[in-house]
């Protein structure tokens, strides 16, 4: 830990004219996050589409979404309007863990949802005995498990640095290359250690899941043209989510210990951009996600 207590954060920028904006922005992205993701939730929850074992996957990734855009939104629109951000070492470490949890659930659940398509699409005869509740339930397990190997691992190695006189971290929220760079310790095999634990497990989720969808791709071409259509609308669902999510991960983490001015732009892909439109993608080319929806507002209306 050294001398540091607290770490200054620099922000998205130095002009106030553009924090204010940003702040007003991001305000109106963070409500519709929680709107759009508690409708989702809701109209899966209290429809028979909780039965359903995409939807199961669907409902805790916008709880996930939820959790992992509220461990930082609050604090960066709270920064918008403050003179000085500063947060204290127990909570950057604290936000540093709970990201990467839920940041790695996110991408596992995601990984979940592209097998669910391809034992529904590729082997459909098994599917109900495969993908049965308990198996989602222990897949969901997996999935929190993993996260938290992946994070505690990380956020363990974090503690073991020193930080001496410089505490200003140039960035909206406590990630590890920011803080590798402000470490007065040598921290090139920490460094290593993340290209592996967060880049690299990154980019081989993403080449799975993109020669999955592949392979699904592949299988529905003799389906009737009722089905390929409801098929392939599923999967570019999932696939824009996965683009939305994976690209700016990739572009952070795949590197060695280096930071650049556009990771935090980056970074907001994937903390605010991708839980604000997950709901989108996922009902408007989703006719049971609308229906379900339709089913709950009318509900609403008639109490």
């Amino acid at each position: 830990m050294g001398n540091v207590t607290v770490f200054v954060l620099l922000g998205l920028s130095k002009n106030q004219h553009i924090e204010v904006f940003c702040f007003v922005l991001f305000l109106v992205c963070y409500m519709a996050i929680w709107m759009g993701n508690l409708l989702v939730m809701i109209s899966i929850t209290f429809t028979q589409l909780v039965d359903q074992p995409m939807y199961f996957f669907l409902n805790h990734l916008s709880l996930s979404d939820l959790c992992y855009t509220s461990t930082v939104t609050p604090k960066l629109l709270t920064d918008l309007l403050a003179e000085r951000k500063v947060i204290s070492y127990n909570n950057c470490m604290t936000q540093l863990f709970v990201l990467h949890f839920l940041g790695a659930i996110e991408i596992f659940i995601l990984t979940a949802m592209a097998y669910d398509r391809y034992v529904a699409i590729c082997r459909p005869l098994h599917y109900t005995i495969i993908m049965n509740r308990q198996r989602c339930i222990e897949i969901l397990a997996v999935c929190c498990t993993g996260g938290f190997l992946h994070s505690a691992s990380q956020s363990l190695l974090i503690t073991f640095l020193s930080f001496c006189d410089n505490n200003e971290i140039d960035h909206y929220f406590c990630d590890v290359y920011p803080l590798l760079k402000l470490s007065c310790t040598e921290t090139h095999r920490i460094g290593l250690f993340v290209i592996v634990d967060s880049g690299l497990i990154a980019l081989v989720t993403f080449v799975i899941l993109m020669f999955s969808y592949c392979l699904i791709l592949y299988t529905i071409r003799g389906y009737p043209a009722e089905s390929r259509s409801k098929a392939l609308s599923t999967c570019s669902s999932h696939i824009t989510v996965m683009f939305l999510f994976f690209v700016p991960v990739l572009f952070i983490y795949i590197r060695p210990n280096t930071t650049f001015p556009e990771d935090k732009v980056f970074a907001l892909f994937y903390t605010i951009i991708a839980p604000m439109f997950n709901p989108l993608i996922y009902t408007l080319r989703n006719n049971e996600m609308k229906n379900a929806i339709k089913k709950i507002c009318y509900h609403q209306i008639s109490l």
